[in-house]
């Protein structure tokens, strides 16, 4: 294998891994954030113990996150130095705007927040969560623009005798149609992947400790699977408009995506397809007609291009060259993308029908739980081990597919992939770094589930609420 190969698939891993963090970082702060609002308003002790509960997840996932997403930083000059020194002007700005503003107020406010229960007013405790929950919000919208330059190049001029792209204009970056599209459905989709962390361990513990804080957790799971639902909706609609920008300003990736070949007026959704690898040449079609017009130009009738005229424009526009992406690996990423997130949203309405309240006996508290050992229990216990799992793999599949989507460019119409690794650095050399990452991260899982499973395994903690501590010489208090 060759260094822009080895390159390509340690950054891969390495991002996809890192971003197994971010959505749940995202989604589930909030949702901790929700939880200490309701403590706060009603004094109910049970929104505190499941805020320190959750909260301690928050916070072993989001170690994790930055451990991880540190690497990335170094991968920019190690293996692509081309790249960086190419776009090193345009990203300068937003990703220097995320770590200056909005990554050191997250971990700042977070900071106080974990020792703060005791030192700060219960009101300005609870707006240290929020404000570290904006935080969030904010970086992940820098890192998008950023991004998003990648894939609709705006606000630039090139300086030809340099070799890069300068910034000319910072606000066309920071609202980029591709990022005021692909920002509302990545956070969707992380609330989704919080909600359904939260609802999952919430009908473990429902389901296998019944006898064990039954009410608080079942606060949470409908917190959580509500929260599901609605956020799988907002994905939805956002993944429709995402659709139709994708279709203006990538037209390849939508083409790739469909195993389209030819332009097609009205042009049918796939469903699935059966029959040669890249889809050219089918052997059984399950199709939706009309139905990729609507999603690709919002018209029902509306033009779809092939990947066949699109490689011919490019190739008078580029030069000669292969610009059509992996077909296999856009087409099912895609689907798997679709399917996984319509799993999650039908487990959590499962779960929101089994435990309704109108089914509760007259004179009981708690909902009529299934016993564990019965079918209808054995499955929604699997239901609830999997859950969280389900929206996690929609959110990796959707950013394969928008990465792999682009190729061959690793800046649309710009730079060429190939061209963007560093021209000194050897097969052997990437290679070794792609194992030593590939170990690391094996054994950071390992951990990572490891704490994971021994919190919630431990379940609530105890409510014991904060006191006021005036003394500023005495030891600070870890709440977790």
């Amino acid at each position: 294998m060759e260094a822009l190969e080895i390159a390509r698939w340690q950054f891969g891993i390495t991002t996809v891994y890192h971003f197994f963090f971010v959505p749940i970082t995202i989604g589930l702060v909030f949702l901790v954030a929700i939880l200490q609002t309701a403590w706060h308003r009603t004094g109910d002790e049970r929104y505190l113990r499941l805020t320190r509960f959750y909260g301690k997840l928050f916070l072993i996932n989001f170690a994790m996150g930055i451990a991880t997403g540190i690497v990335q930083e170094f991968q920019f000059g190690m293996n692509w130095s081309d790249y960086s020194r190419f776009v090193g002007d345009v990203f300068g700005a937003p990703l220097a705007i995320e770590g200056l503003l909005a990554f050191f107020m997250e971990s700042t406010f977070l900071g106080l927040w974990i020792f703060g229960w005791d030192r700060l007013k219960p009101a300005l405790h609870l707006a240290c969560i929020w404000i570290a929950a904006i935080g969030t919000v904010l970086s992940a919208y820098f890192i998008l623009a950023a991004n998003s330059f990648m894939q609709n190049p705006v606000g630039f001029a090139m300086n030809e005798e340099a070799g890069r792209a300068e910034l000319t204009d910072f606000w066309a970056v920071m609202t980029n149609k591709v990022v005021l599209a692909t920002f509302p459905h990545t956070i969707f989709a992380c609330f989704m992947v919080g909600g359904a962390l939260m609802a999952g361990v919430a009908m473990w513990h429902m389901i296998r400790r019944p006898e064990r804080d039954l009410e608080a957790f079942r606060t949470a799971m409908r917190l959580g699977a509500v929260t599901l639902l609605v956020s799988g909706l907002g994905t939805m609609i956002s993944g429709d408009f995402q659709g139709k920008v994708m279709t203006e300003v990538q037209p390849m990736k939508m083409a790739a995506a469909e195993g389209l070949y030819e332009d097609e007026a009205p042009a049918p959704f796939s469903l699935l397809t059966i029959g040669t690898l890249d889809g050219r040449e089918p052997v059984l079609e399950l199709q939706v007609p009309h139905l990729l017009s609507y999603l690709g130009t919002g018209t029902w009738d509306g033009e779809v291009r092939g990947i066949d005229s699109l490689q011919a424009e490019y190739t008078e526009l580029y030069g000669p060259g292969d610009y059509a992406p992996n077909v296999p690996v856009t087409y099912w990423t895609f689907r798997m993308m679709i399917t996984a997130g319509a799993l999650a949203m039908l487990a959590g309405a499962w779960m929101l029908w089994a435990t309704r309240s109108r089914f509760l006996p007259p004179t009981a508290r708690h909902p009529r739980l299934p016993d564990p050992h019965s079918r209808e229990g054995r499955w929604l216990l699997r239901a609830a081990v999997v859950l969280p799992f389900l929206p996690l793999a929609a959110n990796s599949f959707g950013w394969i597919f928008t990465e792999m989507g682009r190729q061959p460019w690793v800046v649309f119409g710009l730079m060429p992939t190939e061209a963007g690794v560093s021209p000194s650095v050897g097969a052997g050399t990437v290679l070794t770094s792609l194992i030593a990452f590939t170990a690391l991260y094996a054994v950071l899982a390992a951990v990572e589930l490891k704490l994971l499973l021994t919190t919630i395994g431990k379940g609530l903690p105890d409510a014991d609420p904060p006191e006021q501590v005036d003394d500023p010489d005495a030891p600070l208090a870890y709440a977790y």
